[in-house]
């Protein structure tokens, strides 16, 4: 299992969240700035998709609450229905969401009640309707699912970013000796560099990764 990054770094992103800037949120009243709501989708939507997914749906039900969710998004900003300086997009985002997924689940259980009135009796645990089978969607579960999905996917966007300000070979010694928790001695052998260099690729690339996460985290809510 890959070591995470050192644990000021880990504290600093964890607190925060994706960019959900105020500035980038504000944008969407623009219906006609399609960069902007090209950038909101490319952020979430993956990471509704994940949440959707382990929370207990099909890959192709968590296509629908990503679909379903952003609709949503749209209909409820267009109707003024979120204020960015009264909570925080995140919230907003997982109400969006949770609705669409308990929706999922209700529609299962009527597709599965269906087909047991056709089938006839069924041994008791073939009888339990897969909602019931499941993780509470609607309760503490999806949050606590939601947060850490929130937090990992900081962390994928602040190394994205890194990956693209450092140099390749650095970012490989960073990977293998600060993400991977490879020995110093195992980084200097595989990649051919010797002890200084694998230092001053975590320290630099380490150092980069804050800032990084600081931007991210920046002017949330």
């Amino acid at each position: 299992m890959e070591d995470p990054i050192p644990k000021d770094v880990v504290e600093k992103v964890s607190s925060g969240s994706p960019p959900t800037r105020k500035s980038l949120i504000e944008k969407l009243d623009n219906w006609s700035d399609w960069s902007s709501w090209d950038e909101v989708y490319r952020t979430y939507s993956t990471f509704v998709w994940h949440v959707a997914r382990k929370s207990g749906l099909s890959d192709d039900e968590a296509n629908d609450v990503v679909q379903e969710t952003f609709i949503g998004v749209a209909k409820n900003l267009q109707k003024k229905k979120f204020d960015t300086s009264l909570g925080s997009f995140k919230s907003f985002l997982l109400n969006q969401a949770r609705w669409r997924i308990l929706d999922q689940f209700r529609r299962r259980k009527k597709t599965w009640q269906r087909e047991v009135s056709f089938q006839g009796d069924e041994e008791d645990d073939r009888r339990t309707a897969p909602i019931d089978r499941c993780a509470d969607p609607n309760g503490v579960e999806l949050e606590k699912l939601w947060d850490k999905e929130w937090k990992d996917q900081v962390m994928e966007l602040a190394l994205r970013r890194v990956k693209a300000l450092v140099s390749p070979r650095q970012y490989q010694i960073f990977s293998c000796y600060v993400l991977k928790g490879w020995s110093p001695e195992r980084v200097k052998e595989e990649l051919g560099v010797n002890a200084a260099q694998v230092y001053l690729a975590k320290h630099r690339v380490g150092r980069i990764l804050k800032r990084e996460a600081a931007k991210l985290t920046e002017g949330e809510d």
